[in-house]
């Protein structure tokens, strides 16, 4: 803006002045770019309660970028009456347009203890998160078990064909190629023995224990998981679950239950297709390297039997119900911005699959002890 016209160019100073109730602040001097202000009194006491600008001379940015600031921290519904009409009017505009985020003068980053405070602090958050979830989600899964949720079985029945029938053909490939890649690479050193009919066995035994559960798990955290999160954080986003809250609903029987069933009813669907999938691609291998079929299949029921063939069933059960809660958890946490809905996809997709990681060693180990 023009600056007013002075007689002579003066210090810019901000004296603050008052105390107990009312604070007064006197302007005065040429605030303009390259002249750095003098800041008299205590300017920590607030937005002051009145003006004192006779001593006023000209001013460019400098002096709304200085009132403003402490506007912001005051608070934008604070009082700027008192100040002269053209500031007053530029300030009012100023106020129009919201703060951006990243504005501020980054500080320095936290270090040492203050670091690990920080970040312990967030981790007992995101726990504190986690289980503050798990038990509304139980405390949902026993009004259902009553009759008292507010369940939709439309809602079940369109998860169960977005988590089942959509799914079918990516496991398919995914699980197809994984079969092929473990019977190659386990024919490439057992053909060195003499032994290539063993991959039948390698192949078998890793697809119904780890290989399918595995995969499938990770194809759903990427695929279902991040559709449940932004699902979900779009509602949140236009306030659609606020309106549930408003007319009474609790949104987890509406939101979380059916996507919960239909996961937890599929992935044992899922896995047990991937490994039949993923045996067939071993399979095609065997018969391109001298096995035949027929060769492969009896090999592979030496080995894989029932108790064998059950442990992926049983670890998909608790894979799905970690996938659901994660994303449903992300989708619920999320912000009310596209950026946000964004974020919690990504971090639902991250928190799954470290889930499914955390809980197949515990797996591991349990099945080490118990000689399974």
């Amino acid at each position: 803006m023009k600056p007013k016209p002075t007689s002579a160019a003066h210090t810019p100073k901000a004296i603050w002045s008052g105390g107990g109730s009312r604070c007064v602040l006197e302007l005065s001097g040429d605030w303009l770019i390259g002249k750095r202000p003098e800041i008299i009194g205590d300017e920590s006491q607030g937005w002051p309660d009145e003006f004192a600008t006779s001593e006023l001379g000209a001013y460019d940015s400098t002096l709304p970028s200085y009132l403003l600031g402490k506007l912001r921290e005051a608070g934008d519904d604070a009082d700027i009456e008192g100040l002269p009409d053209d500031l007053r009017a530029l300030m009012e505009l100023a106020l129009k347009v919201p703060e951006r985020s990243d504005a501020r003068s980054e500080q320095d980053e936290p270090h040492g203890l203050k670091l690990l405070g920080l970040r312990s602090t967030a981790a007992w958050r995101s726990a504190e998160s986690v289980l503050d979830f798990t038990g509304e989600t139980v405390l949902a899964l026993g009004r259902f078990f009553r009759g008292k949720a507010n369940f939709r079985a439309r809602d079940f029945w369109l998860s169960i064909q977005e988590c089942g029938v959509g799914a079918l053909p990516i496991v398919a490939l995914i699980s197809f190629l994984i079969g092929m890649i473990l019977a190659f690479v386990g024919n490439v050193q057992l053909a060195n023995f003499g032994a290539s009919l063993y991959v039948a066995d390698l192949v078998g035994l890793a697809m119904v224990r780890e290989m399918g559960v595995m995969m499938t798990a990770i194809i759903m955290s990427g695929r279902t998981g991040a559709a449940f999160a932004a699902s979900i954080g779009s509602m949140k986003a236009n306030q659609e679950i606020d309106a549930l809250k408003t007319f009474g609903f609790n949104p987890f029987d509406f939101l979380v239950l059916p996507r919960l069933f239909a996961l937890v009813l599929m992935m044992p669907l899922l896995t047990v297709y991937s490994n039949v999938i993923g045996i067939l691609g071993g399979m095609l291998v065997g018969a391109g390297v001298g096995i035949p079929p027929k060769l492969f299949w009896a090999e592979m029921l030496t080995i894989v039997d029932l108790t064998q063939a059950s442990l992926g069933v049983f670890k998909s059960v608790f894979f799905g119900v970690a996938i659901a809660i994660c994303g449903c958890l992300q989708g619920m946490n999320s912000g009310n911005s596209s950026a946000a809905v964004g974020e919690a996809t990504t971090r639902a997709v991250v928190a799954s699959i470290t889930a499914i990681i955390v809980l197949d060693s515990a797996f591991a180990v349990i099945f080490t002890i118990l000689e399974i």
